[in-house]
């Protein structure tokens, strides 16, 4: 080999080492950027928007000392006190992701629940504007009181899992799988006694609500999360779901939003659910907005397990039987989401 050959071979033998080397470098400092983030954002060392929590190590965890502690709370140890902290009581809250079996355990106050169940049913304006039911839901999902009661268990959510789609998932799963039944209370309306109605952090308390209480807590979370999330109401099923952000060929009759059902274990964009005595849901809903935000993604795997769920339902009405195929594939989709929904095999 000619020197000048030697000397290119050498020169283009450093270039390499020299890009590697940079590349490398560089590729480390992404990696721990993204490691020394929060699942909130926070980056390590930081204190978060939400007090007392401070970001250590990838985890949020108290910090009063460092991070102060919000309105109406006074700092004990770390940890931030309040006077609705009576009784506590702690739950399992129960989620599935991808056929796993996972659980939160979450420390719930009888006193913030009984200050809830406290609160007038009714809602009646000065000017006398007309009360709709957007505003019974907005008034239950913003009370101050409770959002610092509920967002520990955003906490939680986001440090189980750094993704927001996969902290989507979590929340979505975790109030699916919250137990479904009404109170046994009854509300005072304006004189007439009507079905108690509970506040969010009651149904968590309670680990128990109805299709509009549980779609209530999980607009709460989702909109914690930085979701996009709206209320769907359909009057003639009288029946209450949610709705979050999404890419047009996914989203519920056009309105922006993938439709999600919170009585039970389903599959994000399932719109043909059958339901106990009304069957599949038919009439036009009313959308209640909740909040802007972030929209799901194009390449959810949702979308196509949903789409499959719909062809197995369908098949199931137009034969009365499935194949071994669809059958199997059916199986699938129950152990991963949890469904409750079982068909036989011919």
């Amino acid at each position: 080999m000619k020197k000048e050959d030697m000397n290119d071979l050498k020169s283009s033998v450093s270039f390499v080492i020299i890009f590697l080397l940079l590349f490398a470098g560089f590729s480390f400092f992404v990696n721990n950027m993204i490691i020394a983030t929060c699942g909130d954002g926070t980056f390590d060392g930081q204190c978060s928007v939400r007090k007392p929590y401070f970001c250590a190590e990838g985890k949020l965890v108290e910090n009063s000392s460092r991070c102060g502690c919000p309105a109406d709370f006074s700092a004990s140890g770390e940890s931030c006190f309040s006077l609705y902290m009576k009784e506590p009581k702690t739950i399992s809250l129960n989620y599935i992701i991808r056929g796993e079996n996972k659980s939160i355990n979450f420390t719930t106050y009888r006193g913030m629940a009984e200050y809830l169940s406290e609160i007038p049913r009714e809602i009646s304006y000065d000017n006398g504007e007309e009360v709709s039911r957007t505003d019974f839901e907005i008034r239950k999902i913003n009370d101050e009181q409770q959002r610092e009661f509920l967002l520990p268990l955003v906490i939680h959510i986001q440090n189980s899992a750094s993704d927001k789609t996969e902290q989507m998932r979590i929340a979505v799963s975790i109030v699916q799988k919250i137990p479904y039944g009404n109170s046994d209370k009854k509300a005072n309306f304006f004189g007439a006694a009507l079905a108690y109605s509970r506040y969010p952090y009651e149904t968590l308390y309670d680990n128990m609500g109805v299709c509009e209480e549980k779609t209530e807590l999980l607009a709460f979370i989702l909109r914690e999360l930085g979701y996009g999330v709206v209320l769907f109401y359909h009057p003639f099923e009288n029946h209450q779901s949610l709705g979050i952000k999404c890419p047009a060929p996914y989203d519920y009759r056009d309105t922006g939003y993938c439709f999600v059902e919170t009585t039970g274990g389903s599959i994000i964009s399932d719109t043909e659910i059958e339901y106990t005595e009304v069957g599949k849901l038919l009439s036009e809903p009313e959308a209640m907005f909740i909040s802007e935000g972030n929209s799901l993604g194009f390449n959810l795997y949702e979308y196509k397990d949903a789409e499959e769920m719909i062809k197995i339902r369908r098949a199931m009405e137009k034969t009365g039987k499935l194949s071994f195929f669809r059958h199997r594939k059916l199986e699938k989709l129950r152990v991963k989401y949890g469904l409750e929904e079982i068909y036989n095999a011919p």
